[in-house]
């Protein structure tokens, strides 16, 4: 895969961190990562044994600045093989990126930060996940909720643990701190705020927007956002004031963890009754999630500019749907998804099978040896849903089943791309957040009810300051356009963040081509020696 500098202003998601904070003025760093299972106690002095890096829960933060060149080597002490970037094996192997503006470079805020605290929400399970994950998976069945939400791994107030389980950020009154806020969560969306205070988002996975004053965000999982927050307040005598995350979950009945998490924001001395917000939304208020999402639009301006193509090579019309396959387990034995079925989801009603071999492997082997094996995938990912249908409405549940299949969409290098995602009511439909790996996309346009695909019609999309951001969430029964140039060749993962989603094929593979020169190829394979996918 192609892996260009760090070139953003902003915090974004990482899953792999080091031991500490690492600030380095030079322009390329050298950091090791070292994975390895460790007891950590939380959620009421439960203890679980958990797969850490460098022995950090949550995991520690990298910092680095616009234009610097990361070398990161990954040891892996842990029980069992993993990627650099995680599905499942996130719920603790996590961390922020933070990248900084260039050396001399400021924010472009009205008021440059007095300080900064990095918020990593999160989940904590009461067992081994890795356990539960291959029992549920084995049945087709959901892995259960998560038993708490977190902060900087730890619960807080609402579940009934309080000061001894509870992250606490120091501040001084009158002063502004950047928020970095990374969901690290793993299956819901959240809501989040602090009590006495608004807040004033500046930033989204890596990039800068037009400031949004609000009591309030919604976040996905995969998502950063950027937020100021002034230490102003003082509401009858109170010094110290709760951020909780809620959830929102807009589906109609799938379960999900209800409960909040907390920490507080202290601004000195003793903690003492800290105010507890009563303005978050409640869990199924989509009005909320849309009110807030509807404002959020790129900076774009000479300094930090947007390039969002205004003319298209190559549309893509992705359905997305939760459906169901077969019970094929021995007789005697009962499956765990509806109706005795497994559960399944899919893009393009087809539900991504893992390959035998690594498809990044097999593509380097195909591009570079003279007698390669069979690739173990095929190139016919649909552009348009194989059956049409009315997707939000009527009676879907002919297309419950779904075909299976390695499916990957090949780009050719670049091409101006724009992918309509089409959520449907097949099965349980709820919002869906997806991310692309290898590229940062523009959001052009967003609605309810089908995406019109009449080429004649001519859709209201922001193509002025539309939001550059690598994860997106698909409304429930509705679409969202993404528009992007295929200029970072590569074997790109594209999938739902719910990790519940993704696990049973709500996912699919874009190859973008080589380029002519070499700066428009792939890097070299791994040398001899390293270990293979």
């Amino acid at each position: 895969m192609g892996l260009k500098n760090m070139d953003l202003g902003l915090a974004f998601l990482g899953y792999l961190f080091l031991d500490g904070l690492f600030l380095c003025m030079a322009a390329e760093h050298e950091i090791t990562f070292d994975l390895r299972e460790k007891v950590v106690t939380s959620l009421c002095n439960k203890s679980e044994s958990l797969l850490l890096v460098n022995e950090s829960y949550p995991g520690p933060t990298l910092r680095v600045r616009k234009g610097d060149t990361a070398y990161i080597t990954v040891n892996n002490n842990g029980l069992y093989g993993l990627t650099v970037h995680c599905d499942w094996t996130r719920a603790t192997v996590y961390g922020a990126i933070v990248v900084e503006p260039a050396e001399g470079k400021l924010y472009p805020f009205d008021k440059q930060p007095d300080g900064e605290h990095i918020i990593i929400l999160g989940e904590w399970y009461n067992g081994y996940l890795r356990t539960m994950l291959e029992a549920a998976m084995r049945i087709g069945a959901d892995v259960a909720p998560s038993d708490a939400y977190t902060i900087n791994g730890q619960p807080g107030f609402s579940n009934d643990c309080y000061i001894e389980n509870i992250t606490i950020f120091e501040v001084a009154r009158g002063n502004t701190y950047l928020l970095r806020i990374v969901s690290a969560v793993m299956n819901e969306e959240m809501f989040f705020g602090i009590a006495g205070h608004n807040i004033t988002v500046v930033g989204q996975d890596g990039a800068y927007l037009k400031p949004i004053p609000t009591s309030y965000i919604m976040i996905s999982p995969g998502q950063t956002m950027d937020v100021l927050v002034t230490a102003n307040n003082s509401i009858d005598g109170h010094t110290s004031y709760y951020m909780v995350a809620t959830p929102y979950s807009d589906s109609g009945g799938a379960p999900f963890n209800e409960k909040s998490t907390s920490a507080v924001l202290n601004f000195g001395g003793l903690i003492y009754n800290p105010l507890y917000p009563e303005f978050l939304p409640d869990p199924k208020n989509t009005d909320a999630a849309d009110a807030f999402t509807k404002q959020i639009k790129a900076l774009a301006t000479e300094e930090h500019p947007i390039d969002v193509p205004q003319e298209i090579d190559e549309r893509l019309f992705i359905t997305i749907s939760v459906n169901q396959l077969p019970c094929n387990l021995p007789e005697g034995e009962k499956c765990g998804g509806p109706g005795g079925n497994m559960h399944a989801s899919t893009l393009n009603n087809i539900s991504f099978q893992n390959p035998s071999v690594d498809i990044l492997q097999a593509y380097y082997w195909n591009l570079t040896a003279s007698t390669a094996p069979p690739l173990p995938f095929d190139t016919d990912f649909p552009a348009f849903p194989p059956v049409p249908f009315n997707y939000t409405a009527g009676d879907n549940a002919q297309y419950q089943f779904p075909s299976l299949g390695t499916k990957v969409r090949m780009i050719e290098y670049g091409q101006r791309v724009e992918i309509v995602f089409q959520g449907t009511n097949i099965g349980n439909p709820e919002n869906h957040p997806i991310h692309l790996h290898g590229y940062s996309f523009y959001v052009v346009g967003r609605g309810y009810g089908n995406f019109d695909t009449d080429p004649n019609y001519k859709h209201d999309y922001n193509l002025v300051d539309p939001p550059r951001v690598n994860t997106i969430g698909v409304p429930k029964n509705g679409w969202v356009a993404i528009r992007f140039k295929a200029d970072n060749p590569g074997v790109w993962f594209m999938h739902c963040h719910l990790e519940k989603h993704a696990i049973y094929g709500m996912a699919g593979v874009l190859i973008v081509k080589d380029g002519d020169n070499d700066q428009e190829k792939m890097l070299p394979p791994p040398k001899d020696g390293m270990p293979k996918c």
